[in-house]
């Protein structure tokens, strides 16, 4: 279908004498449905994904979306003609929001909603024996508006209430950190306990798997980073004869909602090659007491006008949107962690200080810091080749990417109430004054979390972004947690 006359979309065939010479499609761009298209990603209109799936010979569409516990639902339709796919694109599909967002609180008396699909995620599902469009959906209530309980409204309203009270947009990017695990065999060669940093084959085994993840995501437009092998390594044991190493991915610099996606979808991915390679994949955030455990960092960058700002050389020249971002995030870290840090071993991960923040501080460069901004790479003229971030170190595998987020734009929010600004972060800064109590703990149980929420819990009702029901359910579900630990 591809009419583009930008060569880096050309795809096809060319004539050649009296031949017809096939052309391979570029590699780039790296997404499928922008080189099928000849239009970039987030540019696609209804007409288009017609087009596309008639050319492409597409019998299949599938409507995903995130449901209450931070996982990807599925939806899948066959369309009978033209018309049933266009209302499939433009209208959605009823569901039940009590079976899918019971946690978050839903009315059950009310609970039939809409997934309502959003055209510029669509992407080919690279797991499908028959090609599948899919397409990320937000929810829609019995009235049309978007659903209060849905995680993807309420990152989507903390994101316009941001935006609306401090003129910053906020990016983010997620540091995906996941285990690998298989039997062992005689062809093993691998290293010791946690020395797999950047280890390549064949001292680590998932190498292939993780370039096979980046390729992937990268086909189905998902923006990624990097990827390398990470530190963790469990030997095989009496108790389980399996190996497990660690890797991570880390995604590209988006608006919070696609950020959020972006880390469902490359978990999503991780899943299914693992189940098809025969291995087991892991984002617990203690695979093995003793060994480093899975973190889920967020790096965030704030925004104006579309450009990332310079967060500076020293305290004095960082600008004042980072100011009331690292300090939301070091006063209400421990409240994030309702979102962030949702299995009982997030509080072992954090107890062992493996490769976790062991300090409620921020710093520049501080790996030990609850916040940190990280240096960044630049070429040999001094230019950055990304943008300077804050990152975001307590929350683990178990997060729910979407409420977490939201979350932390809220605490940014509320970052900018905070008195004398320049002293929090003096006294909060690691190497700095330390013992001032400034009310910011890292809790250690479920109990502290709930005990944390409530008292914090109008930072994150404020403008109406997280509803009361659904912050009432989520300390409910943490009292439980501690009930089922004890």
């Amino acid at each position: 279908m591809n009419t583009s006359t930008d060569s880096q979309f050309v795809t096809g065939t060319r004539t050649n004498g009296e031949h017809a010479v096939t052309i391979d499609p570029p590699a780039l761009p790296a997404s499928k449905l922008a080189r099928l298209t000849g239009k970039p990603n987030g540019t696609w209109t209804v007409d288009d994904l017609v087009t596309l799936v008639r050319e492409e010979g597409i019998r299949l569409i599938s409507l995903m979306h995130v449901g209450g516990d931070g996982w990807l639902k599925t939806l899948d339709f066959a369309p009978r003609d033209e018309s049933h796919l266009r209302d499939i694109l433009t209208g959605g599909e009823r569901c039940d929001g009590s079976s899918i967002f019971g946690m978050m609180g839903i009315n059950a008396g009310a609970s039939d909603i809409i997934l309502r699909p959003r055209v510029e995620s669509a992407f080919l599902d690279p797991f499908a024996d028959e090609p599948v469009l899919v397409l990320l959906c937000g929810h829609c209530g019995r009235d049309g508006k978007p659903l209060v309980e849905s995680p993807d409204t309420i990152v989507r309203l903390a994101v316009e209430r941001l935006k609306r009270e401090t003129g910053i947009e906020l990016q983010a990017l997620g540091e995906v950190e996941y285990f690998l695990g298989k039997r062992p065999s005689d062809e093993d060669v691998y290293g010791s306990d946690d020395r797999g940093y950047h280890a390549s084959s064949p001292f680590v085994f998932g190498e292939d798997l993780r370039r096979a993840a980046l390729a992937i995501l990268a086909e189905m437009g998902v923006p990624i980073k990097y990827g390398h092998s990470e530190v963790g390594y469990i030997p095989a044991g009496e108790k389980e004869n399996r190996i497990w190493e660690q890797h991570e991915i880390e995604m590209h610099l988006q608006p919070l909602p696609q950020a959020a996606d972006a880390v469902v979808l490359t978990q999503w991915v991780l899943r299914n090659l693992a189940h098809a390679q025969g291995m087991r994949v892991s984002f617990e955030p203690v695979v093995r007491q003793g060994h480093a455990g899975n973190g889920l960092h967020f790096h965030c960058s704030p925004t104006v006008n579309g450009q990332n700002l310079s967060l500076g050389k020293t305290n004095e020249q960082m600008p004042a949107a980072a100011k009331w971002l690292i300090g939301g995030l070091v006063r209400y870290g421990g409240v994030l962690m309702a979102f962030g840090n949702r299995e009982g071993s997030s509080f072992l991960r954090l107890s062992q200080a493996k490769e976790a923040p062991s300090a409620v501080t921020w710093g520049r460069y501080n790996r030990k810091a609850l916040v940190r901004i990280p240096i960044v790479a630049t070429d040999e003229h001094g230019r950055q080749v990304s943008p300077e971030t804050i990152e975001f170190r307590l929350s683990d595998g178990s997060a729910h990417p979407h409420l977490l987020l939201a979350g932390i734009a809220q605490v940014m929010t509320a970052g900018k109430s905070i008195p004398d600004i320049d002293k929090w972060l003096y006294d909060t800064e690691a190497g700095q004054t330390q013992g001032a109590d400034h009310g910011a703990t890292i809790p250690k149980g479920f109990d502290d979390v709930a005990v944390a929420l409530r008292s914090a819990r109008a930072v994150f009702e404020a403008g109406q972004v997280f509803p009361a029901h659904v912050l009432d359910r989520t300390i409910e579900g943490l009292e439980r947690q501690k009930a089922l630990i004890l």
